[in-house]
């Protein structure tokens, strides 16, 4: 009777075992192991309720930063660039750091031979998230045009092309997303069209898909100045505690979505993807990817803060993937709010426009 008794415990204890890992450990549709990392319920609009609710909260979010390359960095005082000697619009104009004003950016197959692309990064509603959330849009275009003449006294023949590179969906804690206002995201668009200027939409992704954060984005393709972006480092439910990952066959996917988007809806030019790694587990099976959806052009884009030594290790990482040509190099200002990493001390155009390959897109948090 013992003997019984004990194997029906032992049943009954199995059976709840499985019963519990079906409930809290499942493979998401995409081939990811971790678990929770969900597709939102789907509706009309393709979007959750609690993601559409989200923005950046009322006292920001805390300690939202790139992870840090180097560790035991002394936050220096805090820097101020060399103002340089400006030049007329009419310059700038011709040497192509301000095209035209109304002008659309259509790029062209070969716009990476002749240009370089400088952008500032961040939320505009969060001054630690980056330097668009510490000026106003007109002081932020004046410093912007500023630095990017920087790199075209360095770039010999190319010309320059700027840009505002925004944080459109931002992960919370537990993986949530938390989504800009529409209505300030084209606030943006519009006056860097006015500007002749890009603009960059990017998506944390959260414990979503990438092609939820893909769709997402898509709809704004309609801006002739627009192009999108994904940042694996936020795939995760625990932000800021690891370092999230997606699939090679996950980005070749959102190629595929961005690429048949703009086939079905007559979108016309070159459409930058852009996607984020400073580490190997940031996108898996990595040689997998492809880079041969036209129209749009993938940047592989190194990320991750920290000493000049350490940024040069990680680009050269990222170098290694032949198979997406065209890179893309971010850097960060010191800003002096806690949790906001930086680098130190910030290295100079000459010395970004020396790695290699050239890096396309150089951005600035």
């Amino acid at each position: 009777m013992r003997t019984i008794t004990k194997l029906t415990l032992m049943s009954l204890f199995v059976v709840f075992v499985s019963v519990a890992m079906l409930l809290f450990t499942s493979s998401s549709p995409d081939g990811l192991p971790e678990a929770g990392l969900t597709t939102p319920a789907s509706d009309s609009s393709g979007m959750s309720e609690t993601a559409e609710l989200l923005d950046v909260p009322e006292k920001e979010i805390s300690d939202v930063s790139t992870l840090q390359l180097e560790a035991s960095i002394i936050p220096p005082a805090p820097m101020e660039e060399t103002t340089p000697v400006t030049e007329s619009e009419s310059v700038l104009v011709k040497k192509g750091i301000l095209p035209k004003p109304g002008e659309p950016i259509l790029l062209s197959a070969d716009f990476f031979t002749q240009n370089h692309v400088i952008a500032y990064y961040g939320h505009p509603r969060s001054k630690m998230m980056g330097i668009l959330g510490r000026y106003p849009i007109d002081e932020l275009a004046k410093r912007l045009t500023k630095t990017a003449s920087k790199y075209d006294a360095a770039n010999g023949n190319k010309g320059v092309v700027t840009g505002f590179y925004l944080i459109y969906g931002v992960c919370h804690p537990k993986g949530e997303i938390g989504h800009m206002n529409d209505a300030l995201v084209e606030k943006y668009i519009k006056f860097a069209q006015e500007n002749g200027m890009l603009v960059f939409l990017d998506h944390q992704i959260g414990k979503y898909s990438v092609d939820y954060a893909v769709k997402k984005l898509l709809p704004f393709l309609k801006y002739p100045n627009v192009h999108l972006a994904i940042d694996p480092e936020w795939r995760t439910l625990k932000p800021m505690k690891e370092i999230g990952s997606i699939y090679a066959h996950e980005l070749n996917d959102a190629q595929k979505l961005m690429r048949d988007y703009m086939l079905e809806n007559g979108i016309k030019g070159y459409r930058m993807l852009v996607v984020h790694q400073f580490k190997p587990v940031m996108i898996k099976q990595r040689d997998s990817v492809k880079a041969n959806y036209d129209p749009v052009v993938l940047i592989h884009n190194a990320d991750g803060f920290g000493s000049p030594g350490a940024k040069r290790s990680a680009y050269q990482q990222n170098s290694y993937a032949k198979n997406m040509p065209f890179k893309g190099f971010k850097l960060f200002y010191y800003s002096g709010y806690k949790g906001a990493g930086f680098d130190k001390p910030l290295m100079t155009p000459e010395q970004v426009l020396k790695l290699k390959p050239e890096p396309c897109i150089i951005m600035y948090q």
